[in-house]
């Protein structure tokens, strides 16, 4: 099935260098996000504490809860909405045990709220020292993806290409991020699974294009990379938009009708997905053709 046409002839290359200073100067506002903020908004399994979800009977201020975990000692609680009647409360307290701890926040509630006016739907406690192995470990997980895959596409394509692919890769995590970071969400061991995702989709449309682009400049020897290249997304561009928008459209519904608890998830896989596919074309293949200019393939091809 083709929406477009493969004889299209849209100028691709001539709208990377713009492109590129786009995506430069999101990256930029994102870092500049991140130091506004003090670093990533980092969630109980990154920061370690005491995460607390609570479901009310009936509407409760957010000041009346912080007041009620006061009274144990919880200073500083965040309290955040997270549904209909219902918030998680944060603290960097992580208790002395989960049993201790679930008998003192049920000693608080009961206390300002009176029984049967709430319900502990769960607790959650990480240790600062269990944060720091986690972060360390997601860290690793992204970069060895990385790794991963810059040895496979080198072997099955070139170095050019491999290097166009990670950059991509690096690219479409800078950018969730900024996303990420602008609108405060958390950061978490569900955003490192989003992430993850988003490197697999990003490579395989990558390599799709990058398939075309070898196999366009093996037979046509006398095209110049530029008119490889631009001929190459044009002709995948149909099987793009395709597979593109099917992923797409189940991320917006998840997003809008997923409920509070995969909603950053799908937030970050929903940017990260449609920065894959801005930079499979925008920003991976300008990198090849970068490569080639400093040092050109064997085939003689035309300037």
């Amino acid at each position: 099935m083709e929406i477009i046409k493969t004889e299209t002839h849209f100028n691709f290359v001539r709208m990377m260098k713009p492109a590129v200073i786009l995506s430069i100067a999101v990256i930029v506002i994102g870092i500049a996000s991140l130091i506004w903020h003090g670093g990533p908004n980092f969630g109980i399994d990154f920061a370690g504490g005491t995460l607390i979800q609570i479901k009310f009977q009936n509407e409760t201020s957010a000041d009346k809860i912080r007041t009620a975990f006061k009274s144990i000692g919880f200073d500083g609680s965040i309290i955040q909405d997270f549904g209909p009647k219902e918030v998680i409360v944060r603290t960097a307290d992580t208790g002395t045990d989960a049993q201790s701890l679930t008998s003192r926040v049920e000693e608080a509630l009961g206390a300002a709220f009176g029984k049967g006016a709430y319900e502990v739907r769960r607790i959650e406690m990480v240790g600062p020292k269990v944060g720091r192995d986690l972060t360390r470990k997601a860290i690793l997980a992204i970069i060895f993806s990385w790794i991963g895959i810059l040895v496979y596409v080198g072997v099955r394509f070139e170095f050019r290409y491999a290097l166009g692919g990670i950059v991509a890769l690096i690219h479409d995590i800078l950018i969730t991020i900024t996303f990420l970071s602008l609108f405060n969400k958390e950061f978490d061991l569900n955003i490192v699974a989003a992430l993850l995702a988003i490197i697999g989709f990003s490579i395989n449309d990558t390599i799709v294009i990058f398939d075309r682009i070898r196999e366009n400049a093996r037979k046509n020897i006398r095209q110049s990379l530029n008119e490889v290249i631009n001929a190459s997304v044009n002709q995948t561009l149909s099987r793009t938009i395709l597979t593109s928008l099917t992923v797409i459209m189940v991320l917006f519904v998840l997003f809008f009708f997923g409920g509070a608890v995969i909603h950053d998830f799908a937030f970050a896989l929903l940017v990260g997905t449609i920065a894959g596919v801005y930079s499979t074309v925008f920003i991976a293949s300008p990198i090849v053709l970068l490569f080639e200019k400093i040092k050109p393939t064997d085939l003689k091809r035309k300037k």
